[in-house]
Order: C-alpha cells, then sequence, then structure tokens
C-alpha cells in the first residue's frame, strides 16, 4: 500500500483502563444494503427501517480526518463495514484515499459479496488484500429465504473472482439452529477443499430488531462437535490479527488441511483482548458492540472542532470502554440498529 501521507504517532493515548490498546477502528460506511438479512435487516420491517440520509453519514472527507488522527494516535487498522460498503457511491475512491496515509498498515473490507465481481479489481489495485465475506448458506433457495434476495450465484462469482486475484479471504457464517444447522459440515468442508477461512459466528441479540431466540442459538462447542465429524480439529496459536476468532485447523480423514474460526460472543467472549472502536454510519463512536453508550462524534465535526478536541472525545470513548459485555443478564444494553453499528 503506498503511504504517502507522513503522520505524526503516538500509541500512548490508546490504552484504557483494563490496559487494552486499542488499535482498530471499525468504520460503517453506510446503513445501507441490498440484502435483508433476517437478524439484521428483516424483510417484515423494512417497510418502517428508517435509512439515513445522504447528508447525515460522515462525508468522505470527515471520514479521512477522523482516519488520519486515529492513525496519529497510533492506531494501524481499518475495517470497512456497513450496511453493505460497496453500495456507497464513491466507496472505491474512497478506498484509494485511504490507502494513501502514512502508518495506516491495513484496511480489511466486510462484504456480501453481492458487488464484489465487479468491484474486486480496482479494491485490489488499492491495496486491499483481506476481505471477509458474509455467507450464512451454500443452497440458493435457503440464501433466498435468508437474505430475501435471490443472489447466491452472484455472490458465488464474487467469492471466486476474489480467489482469482489472491484476496485472503475469510466467509463468515452466522450459526442458526434450525435455518443453516444442516450445513456446518460442508462449510468446513469448503475450507479444507478452498483457501478460504470459514469462521462460525454465535448468532447473537443485536438490535432493537433482531430476530434472536434462544431455540436458534448454537454455541462453539456444539458447532466444534458437529465439524468433528470431517476431522480432527486442533487448535492454532493465537495472533492479534484473527480478532475475536479462535482458529483451528481441520484435517480430513483424506489428509486435506484446513482452517476454521470460531467466534463465541455469548459461550466464550473475547472482551478481555477487544482492541477496538466502532464508528457507526450515524457518525457516533462506539466502544462495545454489545453496549449502547455511544459519542456523538458527528455533531463535534460539524461545530468545527479542532484536531485537539476530536481526539479528546477519542480517548474518552476509550477511556469509557467496559471492561465486558453483559449480554447474557441484559440484553437491552444492545438495542442499536446493526446495520448502523457495523457487522
Amino acid at each position: 500500500m503506498n503511504k504517502a501521507k507522513q503522520i505524526e504517532r503516538n500509541s500512548g493515548d490508546l490504552v484504557d483502563m483494563f490496559s487494552r490498546t486499542i488499535s482498530y477502528l471499525r468504520l460503517s460506511l453506510t446503513d445501507r444494503c441490498n440484502l435483508r438479512c433476517v437478524y439484521c435487516m428483516p424483510v417484515e420491517s423494512e417497510g418502517g427501517l428508517e435509512v439515513l440520509k445522504h447528508e447525515d453519514l460522515l462525508s468522505y472527507e470527515e471520514l479521512l480526518r477522523i482516519v488520519e488522527l486515529v492513525v496519529g494516535m497510533g492506531m494501524n487498522k481499518i475495517r470497512l463495514t456497513g450496511g453493505e460498503p460497496l453500495v456507497r457511491r464513491g466507496v472505491l475512491d474512497f478506498i484509494e484515499s485511504l490507502s494513501q496515509i502514512n502508518g495506516l498498515d491495513e484496511i480489511r473490507l466486510t462484504t456480501n459479496g453481492v458487488l464484489l465481481h465487479e468491484k474486486a479489481e480496482r479494491l485490489y489495485d488499492a491495496g486491499i488484500r483481506k476481505l471477509n465475506i458474509s455467507l450464512d448458506t451454500m443452497r440458493p433457495k435457503r440464501f433466498k429465504e435468508i437474505t430475501g434476495m435471490d443472489l447466491f450465484h452472484k455472490v458465488w462469482q464474487g467469492i471466486e473472482t476474489a480467489e482469482q486475484f489472491g484476496f485472503d479471504v475469510k466467509l463468515n457464517v452466522v450459526a442458526m439452529k434450525g435455518f443453516n444447522d444442516d450445513e456446518f459440515v460442508d462449510f468446513a468442508r469448503l475450507a479444507v477443499e478452498k483457501p478460504y477461512q470459514v469462521r462460525f459466528i454465535e448468532f447473537m441479540p443485536v438490535g432493537s430488531r433482531s430476530t434472536w431466540n434462544e431455540a436458534a442459538y448454537i454455541s462453539s462447542s456444539d458447532l466444534k462437535k458437529q465439524i468433528g465429524a470431517l476431522g480432527v480439529l486442533e487448535p492454532l496459536p493465537g495472533c492479534k490479527m484473527d480478532g475475536p476468532a479462535r482458529v483451528y485447523s481441520i484435517t480430513a480423514e483424506n489428509g486435506q488441511k484446513g482452517t476454521v474460526g470460531f467466534i463465541s460472543p455469548i459461550s466464550h467472549h473475547f472482551c478481555d483482548t477487544c482492541n477496538r472502536l466502532r464508528l457507526t454510519s450515524a457518525g457516533r463512536l462506539r466502544a462495545c458492540l454489545l453496549h449502547d453508550k455511544e459519542a456523538d462524534l458527528k455533531s463535534l465535526l460539524r461545530k468545527g472542532a479542532s484536531d485537539d478536541e476530536i481526539k479528546g472525545l477519542i480517548k474518552q470513548t476509550i477511556l469509557d470502554k467496559p471492561k465486558g459485555h453483559t449480554l447474557a443478564e441484559d440484553q437491552a444494553k444492545c438495542s442499536g440498529q446493526m446495520s448502523r453499528i457495523g457487522g
């Protein structure tokens, strides 16, 4: 990645009250999406689902200013999320501008893959190498049932295009009993046959419109037992760049190997190693996905705040970062709209 713009770095401002260094910012570029997944933007709520107006989103200039400031404070990793980030007009030019920021070591992208085939080349040219692609089923009919759209083949084309360009691909699978639990072994087999890491995510109650229910929840421990039917799972040494995933190698009976990950926010939360902040598409800074406390960064920006004032709000948000979520005891603490918070 060409880093032409020099920024003075100071990581001392990024340590929270529990000695965690915050090195990673997730940017939700838009709350709009071209799918309507049942656990994020369910079809039945579409008519009443409030979508932000363009002027309510942070402009690309505002986003670039924020990224320059947090990189100057010592952060070195950005993840672009949504909604679906690739539906926002001008996003590829924005990513190219991001790639010019000195000290920003990595820009990652989370996408549903619908627009990936047509945008993969420019993403690669802009320096993006790591993609997380949401895919909860490999069955076209079921894909339409979960997402509300008959677009499985377009998503699969995008995944194959990403592989051809040489992206590091992770497939994110939300594990839901009664929805896709008969495909977990198939997904693990895909991780063995293809150069993709498949990551199984526990279904969690996020957002006021969440369709979460206990009957659909399946723990990572139960997932591992099912996947064990395919082959031997062995834990790999932890790596900060794996984020919240606990990563395992899997060796099938024929000797083929792959990697799978398990993200367990309910059964084995990862709060003690959390190193991230989230900037929602509404311009609010959030220290924890599963706590609703937010800082209004957009209003501060639009009042003409100085760099020091903006950095002061970022520092305070870091200091206010909770030790961990209390999701099991208090689901109401995560009542925000998932498509705005960023997946």
